[in-house]
């Protein structure tokens, strides 16, 4: 299994980028999970839609090697922490390459929603794209500490 969260923008505060640290240091090597972190494109002389569909074509080409894609939207499923962890035990039962694909400020493009297997929600609350790669990362490592039975996950 490989799982690789794709995400538009670089700069982040220290602190997410030390929490983000965190659980990446904590999650198995059997997972292979990559944070990628793409370029934001030159804002100016765009509008929203020309940016958004760059990025979004950014996106879709960095997960290509990807046989699951998940793009994380404000309309997507809401998942439970459980869930999350189902599916993260079928994508290892499955050798799965999974990308997760957070967009930039303005959100993702149609065409790269389209293009994704699935839409998740993170919250209903809207968050800030640098908020979300640290809770997605958050609860992938919580996925798995349900998996592997550490009291990390308490019910």
């Amino acid at each position: 299994m490989k799982i690789s969260l794709i995400v538009i923008g670089k700069k982040m505060p220290d602190w997410l980028e030390d929490g983000i640290t965190h659980y990446v240091k904590q999650m198995p090597p059997s997972m292979n999970f990559s944070l990628v972190a793409i370029d934001a494109p030159k804002r100016k002389g765009r509008n929203i839609d020309q940016i958004k569909k760059i990025e979004g074509d950014l996106l879709t080409a960095a997960s290509m090697d990807s046989n699951i894609v998940i793009a994380f939207d404000e309309k997507g499923i809401q998942n439970t922490t459980k869930d999350i962890a189902n599916n993260l035990h079928n994508w290892q039962q499955n050798g799965d390459k999974v990308s997760l694909l957070i967009g930039g400020a303005d959100g993702l493009s149609s065409e790269c929603k389209s293009s994704a297997n699935q839409l998740w929600g993170l919250s209903n609350l809207t968050l800030p794209h640098s908020i979300a790669r640290l809770l997605a990362v958050e609860q992938i490592y919580r996925a798995n500490s349900i998996l592997i039975n550490h009291p990390y996950h308490r019910q």
